[in-house]
């Protein structure tokens, strides 16, 4: 990506920083494997570590994205704060294992909806490594409400924020 365009003003490091933090904020990501033949999304909860370059989730030894992960590794996480029209995509690699030293270190309370503890053996770890993002972020709803009248009644396009592409 070059430095600065036409239409973003960010440069690719703002948009960097602005994509981890919007996916640390936002917390709960669309996580869509491959099957071979569709897409399969389901919400989860993102452990989001960039000083490790990694997004970390805490699943269960079942369910079919597992065994997606190991047959096609690349993934795309989603992430949508609606209320305020600002949107992450993250793709990249994921790896699923058992390591429980990470998944200790990753433990929140709120996980005992689904496990037990930290402890309990069919907790399994979804690392996935970031290739690239995209940003869509608006300078909020009644910014972006405004912006969408005055483009209806004028007859135009609206501005309704950054969007930008970056590898991460």
């Amino acid at each position: 990506m070059k430095e600065r365009t036409d239409d973003n003003p960010k440069t690719a490091a703002e948009v960097q920083d602005r994509i981890w933090e919007l996916a640390k904020k936002i917390d709960i990501c669309a996580f869509t494997t491959w099957d071979g033949e569709r897409q399969r999304s389901r919400p989860l909860s993102a452990r989001v570590a960039r000083d490790e370059h990694a997004i970390y989730f805490l699943v269960d030894i079942k369910g079919n994205k597992n065994a997606q992960i190991d047959q096609f590794p690349f993934v795309s996480c989603f992430w949508a704060n609606n209320s305020d029209y600002k949107y992450v995509l993250i793709s990249g690699k994921a790896v699923l294992s058992n390591d429980r030293a990470k998944i200790k270190d990753l433990w929140e309370v709120a996980d005992r909806a689904w496990w037990e503890d930290e402890n309990d053996p069919s907790i399994r770890l979804i690392t996935v490594t970031p290739e690239d993002g995209e940003l869509w972020d608006s300078p909020g709803k009644p910014v972006a409400l405004a912006k969408m009248i005055f483009a209806a009644v004028t007859n135009s396009a609206p501005e309704m924020g950054d969007n930008a592409k970056v590898d991460l």
